[in-house]
């Protein structure tokens, strides 16, 4: 490996990092040297997603932290620092979207978007973020040094093509993807732009990774429309975001930040 992309040692956390990304991206910048700190609701190993890389404390630790709860995260960053000393990078990650399997009312008309489905959209995907930047972020500032990497999505740039989901409709659901998740994915790319600025100066670079959707087993009814619409014919699979995340994280991008990132396969140059 070149050595600007070589982490050797680097402190970064991954928030949501039992998810199927979160636990991905741990393991790749694992292997590029770093030491990683997973942050999750749970600090059980046996909910990942991906199996985490079976390497001792030095290298990966797990922490249960609520990004919605600033006081859970200071607790974090004080075992971090504790253990390791200060970190290098933060990689939010951690997000909820509805499901499509959730009640009626969450995926039903724009119209009937229920206030606690986007209060707690809001609580996780942008509140959490902002709370992780101050105190991680915040700390890699005092530092004089970090790189921020805030994961945003396709439909944070784009509408939802709602024809995707016709064959619901079809089905007589009154489904339609909601608005909270593009409402909070797009707050992410000024978040990112802010802070570029505000800590340019103390050494920490932030930017925005935007992704298109990863395969998970999805109904092959929304596949293949989905993968009409993508140049490279197919969802992501986890490991096509690794790169992005070690080179965010490496010096290779070190003249990088305020930027958004595209890697969706093409989806939004259709």
């Amino acid at each position: 490996m070149p050595a600007s992309f070589d982490l050797d040692g680097r402190i970064v956390i991954v928030t949501g990092g039992l998810g199927q990304l979160g636990a991905s991206f741990a393991n790749a910048l694992i292997a590029a040297g770093a030491r990683v700190a997973v942050l999750d609701v749970s600090d059980d190993r046996g909910r990942a997603k991906i199996p985490l890389a079976d390497v001792g404390e030095e290298r990966l630790r797990l922490f249960a932290a609520d990004v919605t709860s600033k006081d859970s995260l200071r607790a974090a960053l004080d075992a971090i620092q504790s253990a390791w000393g200060a970190p290098y990078g933060l990689v939010n990650n951690a997000a909820i979207d509805a499901p499509p399997g959730a009640p009626a009312g969450e995926n039903g008309p724009f119209e009937d978007y229920p206030d606690s489905s986007l209060d707690r959209m809001l609580d996780v995907n942008v509140k959490g973020v902002v709370y992780c930047c101050q105190v991680f972020g915040g700390a890699m500032a005092r530092a004089g040094k970090g790189s921020v990497v805030n994961i945003s999505s396709i439909y944070g740039v784009l509408s939802p093509d709602q024809s995707l989901y016709q064959y619901r409709r079809d089905r007589g659901e009154n489904f339609y993807k909601p608005v909270g998740y593009s409402v909070t994915k797009s707050a992410l790319m000024n978040l990112t732009r802010y802070l570029a600025v505000y800590w340019g100066k103390a050494g920490v670079r932030v930017n925005t990774l935007t992704f298109a959707g990863v395969f998970a087993g999805q109904d092959p009814e929304f596949l293949e429309p989905y993968t009409r619409k993508v140049p490279l014919g197919r969802m992501a699979e986890p490991g096509d975001y690794d790169g992005p995340v070690v080179f965010m994280m490496s010096d290779a991008s070190r003249y990088m930040t305020g930027a958004n990132v595209v890697i969706d396969g093409g989806f939004t140059a259709m």
